[in-house]
């Protein structure tokens, strides 16, 4: 075995003339390498992708939800939440209040002063704002505040521009006074009734965060301390109970034991089902992976074949020697099997080098950048992960040397007498 592998790295690293066979090799090597490479930045880059809007919206909202229908607000009990802190899987559990309301900064603070914005107002205890901000977003501004100031508010990073405030400033709340946990507006109601049912309270921004996730997340959502919320519109009342699980893999089946431990008229969805349709848009991005494989393989297959089909054909002179010295076809196969590994040893290594030297080169300036409108992030998203490297350059040398077979028994097949008068 010693001899077929030295006259294989003879064969594909040293020849005779400095001509077509290295040329040859040298296109193999680069070949093999840009396909590896590109490989590899595709799984870098989609998985990075995924995991980072995943990230993103899992750190926004909790893994699952408890709610009652039409999305109704109801008293909070102690029973509620040991059932669901009894339920398994389940980590930490918290009441919150969500309010739709319109938010109104005050005229002559800017350009866009006065004006007047939807926005949905959450009330979280401050322990789980506090992890809020810890795991998910940046907080771009903080302004200090006391028990005795307006509503402290957390807003986001769009909404503010929208509303032209800064930390510090204060908005007007706009809401509807409720009766039974109800809106008050009937289709038969005055606009006198309208404007006397509207709920007027002063709110202060105590901080701007920034998540990245512009449509529907940081351009209306912003997050208050539950207990001032609740005294403030409805003492003892919540929207419902936030829950996070250890283990994300079991989400839906912690989800369907929750809601059957608290039955009717709890209903429990998690966070992918809540945000369904850019999970499915996330899935859609990998999706592609199959065909960007398929592709690769299929040149680097190309680009293996021919290499070494051209190979045989300048080496037919010294395959026809070899035979006639009493090297036997297996052996003359095992020659032109090894050159196709070391020639595939060679290029995947370099392969893996420039995937992560490119890597973290991207990494490190972040030259390429997105539009983070369209998708939630600014730059190019890459995940460096050692596994997915080594599953690659497996799954290319093992494609190489399956089909460096077909031209290895080309080169054995042939007979002496042929070879060396060619």
């Amino acid at each position: 075995m010693k001899a077929e592998f030295y006259i294989a790295r003879r064969f594909a690293f040293k020849p005779r003339s400095l001509s077509k066979p290295t040329f040859i090799v040298l296109t193999a090597v680069v070949g093999i390498a840009v396909g590896t490479a590109a490989l590899i930045l595709t799984l870098s880059i989609v998985n990075g992708f995924a995991s980072v809007i995943e990230g993103k919206l899992i750190s926004f909202s909790s893994h699952l939800q408890v709610r009652q229908p039409d999305e109704r607000i109801f008293l909070e009990t102690r029973r509620d939440l040991q059932t669901l802190k009894s339920v398994p899987g389940v980590a930490t559990v918290s009441p919150f209040l969500e309010m739709n309301v319109m938010l109104r900064s005050r005229a002559g603070s800017g350009d866009a002063g006065g004006n007047i914005v939807p926005a949905m107002i959450q009330g979280i205890d401050p322990r789980v704002s506090s992890r809020f901000l810890q795991n998910g977003p940046a907080l771009l501004e903080a302004a200090s505040a006391s028990a005795e100031s307006p509503l402290p508010i957390l807003v986001g990073k769009t909404l503010a521009r929208k509303l032209g405030v800064k930390a510090g400033d204060r908005l007007m709340i706009v809401g509807i006074a409720a009766k039974n946990g109800a809106s008050a507006i009937t289709g038969s109601e005055s606009v006198i009734e309208l404007l006397s049912s509207l709920d007027l309270h002063v709110a202060r921004v105590a901080g701007i965060y920034d998540t990245g996730l512009t449509e529907g997340f940081d351009d209306i959502v912003a997050f208050a301390d539950l207990a001032r919320l609740q005294r403030i519109y409805h003492p003892g009342m919540i929207s419902g109970y936030e829950a996070n699980v250890s283990d994300l893999s079991d989400l839906q089946s912690i989800s369907a034991n929750a809601a059957a431990r608290l039955g009717y008229p709890f209903y429990t969805y998690t966070v992918y089902e809540r945000y369904a349709n850019l999970f499915e848009w996330l899935k859609l991005q990998q999706n592609i992976m199959p065909l960007l494989i398929i592709t690769i393989t299929i040149v680097a297959v190309f680009n293996i074949v021919s290499t070494l089909l051209v190979l045989i054909i300048e080496k037919t002179r010294e395959i026809g020697m070899l035979s006639a010295l009493g090297l036997e076809p297996r052996a003359v196969s095992m020659v032109f099997m090894g050159q196709a590994f070391m020639i595939s040893l060679v290029g995947i290594g370099l392969g893996n080098l420039l995937a992560l030297g490119l890597s973290l080169f991207e990494l490190r300036f972040h030259l390429i950048t997105l539009p983070e409108k369209s998708y939630f992030i600014r730059h190019v998203p890459l995940e460096i992960d050692p596994l997915q490297y080594l599953a690659v350059s497996a799954g290319v040398a093992a494609l190489t040397l399956l089909f460096a077979f077909i031209p290895s028994r080309v080169a054995a097949s042939l007979r002496p007498s042929t070879a060396l008068t060619t």
